[in-house]
């Protein structure tokens, strides 16, 4: 009898991407994949096509609606993909605060009832921006080839060489986005225990891949590749106006490996929660990745604006080693290979972040 995975947000770009990946490596006879989306993103469109030539059922539908949920009916596991992913969400005109709050909190709640009822497991995405703000916008660095790096005799407790543990802090504040997340993964491990079903929660670092729509606030690798192709705006923003600031880069097809390891475990006593990222192998900063691109594309200019900006951090690495001795996972795919694969991409979608905005 095959496992049937249900995910949603299956549309959006993590969510198809686990979707094409489970697919790639296992036969429906094993692996039955199906999702949700409510299709309100822009460029969804093209993860929809992907997902029906592959023979992967989409519903369309919103997990903020109890009805919608209903609809899932019997699956051995609920991969939750859908979010509002933007650490700025809930502050401008295009999404309210209440709005953020149903999308990632309200929506949650809905699917845990659903695996509660279905005696289904669940497994959260969740996000680096769970761990405390202030501590990490004070962290002391250092400048070293284009970069921020700590400096290691400062760190606050939880940062280590690896990057920032899941020891470190989720005190508030965490933003709105990053109190959604924090919440629900509280609400699906008292969910998993009151209701005995198996709850995985995967705190992830940047994900990155062709075809990621290109926002500045979420999926900064994507958008600052294609910017940089089509010739669009771009700034360093915040801290000294140099593009300093690092991030580390995860591709959903490592993500994928680790869940498929999560969807065969037995409910045993690992740890529930886990950092998953690309680590400071994978850190680049946003200067260095102008280089990259000039390398590539040729040079552009890059304004700055060294005005702070509301959450924005120098410096976000995840410690994924947990993860590593719990699941014996480890990311295959370099970021030299990430930027590669979104430049092809770029080179054959000139408007993509026309499409995608």
């Amino acid at each position: 009898m095959s496992t049937e995975v249900f995910i949603t947000g299956i549309c959006g770009f993590v969510g198809s991407e686990l979707a094409v990946a489970f697919r790639e490596r296992f036969p429906e006879s094993v692996l039955r994949v199906r999702g949700i989306d409510n299709l309100s993103r822009k460029g969804c469109w093209r993860n929809r096509e992907r997902l029906a030539q592959r023979g992967i059922d989409v519903s369309h539908g919103d997990i903020r609606l109890q009805s919608d949920v209903e609809t899932i009916g019997k699956v051995d596991w609920v991969i939750d993909a859908a979010a509002n992913p933007s650490v700025v969400a809930g502050l401008g005109h295009r999404s309210g605060s209440r709005q953020l709050l149903e999308s990632n909190l309200s929506g949650t709640i809905n699917l845990l009832e659903h695996c509660k009822s279905q005696r289904a497991g669940f497994i959260h995405l969740s996000t680096s921006r769970v761990y405390s703000i202030p501590p990490l916008a004070r962290l002391a660095v250092n400048v070293c080839d284009g970069a921020f790096e700590p400096i290691a005799t400062n760190c606050p407790p939880g940062v280590t060489d690896m990057g920032i543990s899941e020891r470190f802090s989720v005190a508030a504040p965490i933003s709105l986005y990053g109190a959604t997340k924090l919440a629900s993964e509280q609400l699906a491990l008292e969910y998993g225990y009151t209701f005995d079903f198996p709850v995985w929660i995967n705190r992830c670092g940047v994900m990155a891949g062709a075809g990621q729509f290109g926002k500045s606030d979420q999926g900064i690798f994507a958008f600052w590749l294609h910017s940089w192709k089509e010739k669009t705006p771009l700034r360093y923003i915040g801290f000294d106006g140099q593009g300093h600031q690092v991030r580390d880069c995860l591709h959903p097809h490592d993500l994928a490996e680790l869940l498929i390891r999560q969807l065969k475990a037995n409910d045993g006593d690992q740890p529930r929660i886990v950092n998953v990222s690309g680590g400071p192998d994978s850190a680049i900063s946003l200067q260095n990745l102008s280089r990259w691109c000039e390398n590539r594309w040729g040079p552009r200019s890059v304004t700055s604006d060294p005005t702070p900006r509301q959450f924005d951090l120098p410096w976000v690495v995840l410690d994924a080693q947990l993860a590593t001795e719990v699941w014996n996972w480890k990311p295959t795919k370099r970021t030299e290979q990430i930027l590669e694969e979104i430049a092809a991409f770029a080179e054959t979608q000139p408007r993509w972040i026309e499409l995608s905005q």
